[in-house]
């Protein structure tokens, strides 16, 4: 007579913010949705934070992914660009931030026919500079380097439910 494999342990509650969304066929789902909600508000403290101690004070988050984002790989970028790497659906949101950006110096626009290609200002790069030293002191250094290769593994399944999610956005809309 074969052998039943054993009776997985029973597990333990979930840790979520929404029990009433809790389903039987994927607790883990609604634990994952708290920590996310928890992660992005701490990560979202954590980058407006850290640019006030770079030296800029009056940025929203928005403003600081922005920023960040103009700085990378040194290429002038549209609009519509910056929402979709940044995944922003409301193009006005990032619109408004560009403008605070362009009005503070620390971005410039540049127009080229219809177009508007946005770039930091030497200002803006040396916040994104100083940011960067900033985290290096209060973050990085706190890292305990044997977690590189499960914050790697987390970066892509973050990724992986970000499609998730995308995909049952447009199911839900299509409702």
């Amino acid at each position: 007579m074969p052998r039943k494999p054993p009776a997985a342990a029973p597990r333990a509650r979930g840790i979520v913010s929404s029990s009433h969304l809790v389903s039987p066929r994927s607790v883990e789902l609604s634990e994952f949705e708290f920590g996310l909600i928890v992660a992005w508000n701490a990560f979202s403290r954590w980058a407006v934070r850290c640019m006030a101690a770079a030296g800029c004070p009056d940025l929203t988050i928005t403003d600081v992914l922005v920023l960040h984002h103009l700085c990378h790989r040194a290429r002038n970028k549209k609009l519509a660009d910056i929402c979709f790497v940044l995944n922003y659906e409301d193009t006005h949101v990032v619109g408004y931030s560009l403008k605070k950006l362009v009005a503070a110096a620390l971005a410039r626009a540049d127009r080229q026919g219809k177009e508007v290609f946005y770039s930091p200002t030497p200002q803006g790069e040396a916040f994104v500079q100083r940011y960067r030293e900033v985290r290096e002191d209060c973050l990085v250094k706190s890292l305990d380097t044997e977690l590189n290769a499960d914050i790697g593994e987390l970066a892509r399944l973050l990724r992986t439910m970000s499609g998730m999610y995308d995909q049952a956005a447009r199911a839900a809309t299509s409702l």
